[in-house]
């Protein structure tokens, strides 16, 4: 009888723990399956192993559940989603399997999506009404204008294709394999992936297959120039291919990244990104609920020390808490990135050398800054007229300083030597106008992604409250320049810089994605060569975060498949 067998007729019903008392308790027993970290990719992966009949405990380093989908209140009255702030890239499959709109989940769509003010008093609005996007791209060319339509929908195309690459694991080598028909099924299964990709190959046809690969290879700036003339269209668009990285539109690559922020939906609805009722902690809040409801275990305040492993066998047996309490399972998944579960989590001497090597090499470079403000009023653009109970530019996502391509490129260079953006690119949302549920009446909350913010800077450090205050300034002088009076609405603030997110949140050097997603970071590279299977050198410790295939983003693909990996060897052994 297998050990996932075994497991369906134990008890798995636990709620979350944070008393020493608790904490004892959950040390009393062997957990079939042990998740570091309560991001959502854990909660994910936690609730898939208990379905399966597993018995699971999430430990959480931090007060709450979500990792860097949370929703906190800063400022009283405010609720901040801290970090994400959007939510379009949730797997169709997880919504479904784990029913979150049964457990609170609810979602509002967000028409018109874009919106981009110009100094000059010109504006453009971008959304899901082609008719609007006619309009208003004419407006600056009518040649774009004709064009968005077939640049949209060949986007479209590329996102079903990579549909089935996303939702599916890796197929990695596996080299210890118990029988030799375990040794087949892996090999059959391998085989029919390649030829599911290659029936979507043909599926596609040649040239959008040429132009598929143009499009993941070339810099987006190139990707851009090929389709539009428009300086302030392409900008708009360009801003998707930079989120998150420590790079520019001119980066070879970055046109895939153009595409990783397009290939989500809202409720069926391609490349519609939606606010969450409750902020972004709600995802989270509603994955946690499945898992309960299916069984699992969540302790908060519960920070994984190390893990335990078997020096004979090398194989993982649980973990040591930070306050020396020991808790053992048969399986761990770790939804740490994967330099902090490697580098930082597993004892010395048990990794090789070379595997060490490419995981200090997983390129950790952020460029980000996220600022949440309490505002007690909507901005005015200069370009609108005032609307005090807000307009269709309030709705959608407000890009500040990106009027052209150059513009967010003189941005990163400041960053490059070291300096804060002089002129920084900004993404600003106010969740609050669709949401009623986060601010007050008649007030609002503002959120600002911010781009570019070195790690370390070449003068200065971001723990000098002076140098924080100083470029929190700087990005509302720059919103003044469009809404004039913005700075003066502001009630209170909160700024978390790349070394904020990293030591708050424990997103590594400060990277959103749990590691860069250039072509050299993903897929069978992802963590990196040779493992991107969600197993690792250890037995029994998998990776289950962004870490992993298919990458960053609230999209709970990381932590699904690699509980179907775990579930899968279970059955094996």
């Amino acid at each position: 009888m297998s050990r996932l067998t075994r497991a369906l007729s134990t008890s798995r019903r636990r709620f979350s723990a944070t008393t020493s008392s608790e904490k004892d308790h959950v040390a009393t027993k062997k957990w079939d399956a042990i998740v570091i970290g309560g991001g959502h990719n854990g909660l994910t992966a936690a609730a898939y192993l208990a379905k399966s009949g597993l018995s699971v405990a999430v430990l959480e380093r931090r007060h709450l559940v979500g990792g860097a989908a949370v929703t906190e209140e800063i400022v009283p009255g405010f609720k901040f989603s801290r970090c994400s702030y959007l939510q379009s890239l949730l797997r169709p499959s997880v919504i479904r399997d784990l029913e979150l709109e049964r457990h609170g989940l609810k979602l509002y769509r967000r028409e018109p999506s874009s919106f981009t003010p110009c100094l000059d008093g010109q504006s453009l609005l971008l959304g899901p009404d082609k008719d609007l996007n006619q309009s208003e791209i004419a407006k600056f060319s009518k040649k774009d204008a004709i064009a968005y339509p077939r640049y949209e929908m060949q986007l479209e195309k590329f996102c079903k294709f990579m549909d089935f690459i996303i939702d599916s694991p890796p197929p990695e080598v596996v080299d210890d394999l118990p029988s030799l028909t375990d040794k087949m099924k892996d090999k059959f299964h391998k085989s029919a992936f390649w030829s599911r990709c290659l029936q979507h190959v043909y599926a596609l046809g040649h040239k959008d297959m040429v132009d598929f690969m143009d499009l993941v290879l070339s810099p987006a700036s190139k990707v851009l120039n090929n389709w539009f003339e428009g300086e302030v269209l392409k900008a708009t668009l360009a801003t998707d291919s930079v989120i998150g990285t420590m790079g520019t539109a001119h980066t070879p690559g970055s046109g895939y990244v153009l595409l990783h922020h397009v290939m989500g939906e809202t409720k069926g609805e391609r490349g519609i990104w939606s606010y969450v009722e409750g902020g972004m902690g709600s995802v989270s809040s509603a994955i946690s609920k499945a898992a309960l409801e299916a069984g699992v275990h969540i302790m908060t305040n519960a920070e994984v020390k190390q893990l335990l492993v078997d020096e004979n066998t090398k194989e993982a047996k649980g973990v040591v808490l930070a306050d020396g309490i020991e808790v053992h399972s048969s399986v761990v998944l770790s939804n740490a990135t994967a330099h902090r579960t490697f580098v930082e989590l597993v004892p010395h001497n048990m990794l090789s050398d070379d595997f060490l090597l490419s995981i200090r090499n997983i390129d950790y470079s952020s460029a980000t800054t996220k600022i949440n403000m309490a505002v007690d009023r909507l901005p005015n653009f200069k370009c609108c007229k005032h609307n005090s109970a807000g307009g269709p530019e309030h709705v959608g996502t407000i890009h500040i300083g990106s009027e052209s391509m150059e513009e967010i490129d003189v941005a990163y260079k400041d960053a490059v030597s070291g300096i804060p953006s002089r002129r920084p690119v900004i993404e600003m949302t106010i969740p609050s106008i669709l949401d009623k549920t986060i601010s007050p009446p008649g007030q609002h909350v503002v959120n600002l992604f911010v781009q570019y913010t070195p790690y370390k800077l070449s003068e200065g450090s971001w723990h000098d409250p002076v140098v924080r205050e100083s470029f929190a300034r700087r990005c509302f002088s720059l919103i003044d320049e469009y809404a004039p009076g913005f700075s003066a609405s502001i009630i209170g603030y909160d700024m978390l810089t790349p070394l904020d997110l990293e030591k708050e949140f424990g997103l590594t050097g400060g990277n959103i994605f749990h590691g860069a997603m250039g072509l050299d970071s993903l897929f069978l590279m992802r963590p990196t060569k040779g493992w991107s299977g969600y197993r690792t050198p250890l037995k029994g410790l998998y990776l289950c975060g962004s870490g992993a295939h298919p990458g960053g983003g609230v999209m709970g693909a990381p932590g699904r498949n690699a509980a179907s990996v775990v579930i899968g060897d279970l059955k094996r052994s």
